[in-house]
């Protein structure tokens, strides 16, 4: 059985529609809850794989959350053992830090649902090889990210040039999120800090505009989340993994 660490920073972001196919694809999962327990000290030993989740703290505030010190050297032994790691938003920003790369406030944050533009390196053996030219994906992050030197850049937004990176062939970051269903979008929607973080952008874009547009684009963020999860899951040796669901 395939064992996999998931580093978790609050209660609202959870591994979503990723937690199915990993279970169906036969993994035992552990979530370290950094959020509860901040001087947690977890090992790599005995797992096959990391997946570190999103989170409202940003990478460089490593002084009023030194777990951040402790995810950062997760993944550095991570790489050093050649395993595959996904990072999601805050995940994403720490593998670019621990690769080198700087950290630093978007000029604009993102929230709510935005086109996503794929780099045609994305087509070329990356777990988006899948996604169109443009698709529209939830986002919601106020912090960016330089690619990593020797890193693969794969997607861009027009607020949001990095959008997504490969490291190697098993390390991804992305910014963005398709592990979302629209029971999680509803549920950050109620969070009192998102609240206040979406009343301040004054962009129009607020808790019942995003609210309205789910339904619009769910649905394909689902196929979105299948393909490239699926493929993400290829990663750990089981090629032919197809994630839907048995019809029998």
């Amino acid at each position: 059985m395939r064992k996999l660490l998931v580093l978790q920073h609050v209660a609202h972001e959870i591994l979503g529609t990723l937690n199915p196919l990993l279970k169906r694809a036969g993994f035992r999962i552990r979530y370290v809850n950094f959020g509860r327990h901040p001087e947690a000290q977890p090992s790599l030993d005995g797992y096959h794989g990391l997946v570190v989740l999103g989170g409202p703290m940003s990478v460089y505030e490593d002084h009023r959350f030194p777990h951040l010190i402790t995810e950062m050297k997760l993944i550095e032994d991570a790489m050093q053992r050649n395993l595959p790691v996904l990072g999601i938003c805050l995940g994403a920003q720490l593998i670019a830090k621990t690769l080198g790369a700087d950290v630093y406030a978007s000029k604009q944050k993102e929230i709510g649902w935005y086109d996503l533009h794929t780099a045609p390196e994305a087509a070329q053996g990356s777990i988006l090889n899948l996604l169109g030219q443009t698709e529209k994906v939830f986002q919601w992050h106020g912090d960016t990210f330089d690619v990593p030197a020797g890193a693969v850049h794969l997607a861009a937004s027009t607020l949001c040039v990095n959008q997504a990176f490969r490291y190697g062939e098993t390390i991804y970051g992305l910014q963005f999120h398709l592990e979302v269903d629209e029971a999680m979008i509803q549920r950050w929607l109620k969070v009192p800090e998102n609240r206040h973080e979406i009343a301040k952008l004054h962009s129009g874009l607020g808790p019942d505009h995003i609210h309205a547009e789910t339904p619009q684009y769910i649905g394909r963020l689902h196929e979105l989340s299948e393909q490239t999860f699926s493929q993400f899951i290829g990663l750990f040796g089981l090629e032919k993994f197809d994630g839907r669901k048995s019809s029998g």
